[in-house]
């Protein structure tokens, strides 16, 4: 009776998955599922895989809304300075000013505005560029992130 009842369980399963085909290129929009616009919003851009801790094959700039994350089409993340520097997005979160449209599970960017860095009060300006001296102690142990681009 078992035996019956797991055959019959993965004849369900391979005929449901049958069904399944790969996208041959068109984009069909999912069902139920609409584009979110966004419009001169302040969210959080870094680097997706190394600050946002999303799948990817390299460093490229996403947005996170909400606390979803989005790859950003239309705007890369060395058209705002060096992303392996101090205060580059492999390094810190920042905060940009975009519009646009969440679709597909990724952000297409009409405009991505960059905004400038809030200092921190009381800081040392020497520590605050230091590549070893970042940390909050100034013992030089900060994590150092060396993705190759």
């Amino acid at each position: 009776m078992k035996a019956q009842t797991v055959f019959a369980l993965l004849s369900c399963a391979l005929i449901s998955l049958a069904g399944c085909q790969q996208s041959t290129g068109t984009a069909e929009k999912p069902s139920g599922i609409q584009p979110v616009t966004l419009t001169s919003r302040v969210v959080e851009a870094s680097c997706g895989e190394c600050k946002f801790e999303m799948e990817g094959t390299g460093c490229d700039l996403a947005i996170r809304v909400d606390g979803n994350s989005y790859y950003v089409d239309g705007a890369k993340m060395d058209d705002h300075g060096d992303a392996h520097s101090d205060d580059g997005m492999c390094n810190c979160i920042r905060q940009a000013k975009v519009s646009g449209e969440i679709k597909g599970g990724r952000f297409l960017a009409t405009s991505f505005e960059l905004l400038p860095q809030e200092k921190k009060p009381g800081a040392d300006p020497a520590k605050q560029n230091s590549p070893t001296t970042g940390d909050a102690s100034g013992t030089g142990t900060e994590k150092q992130h060396n993705h190759q681009e």
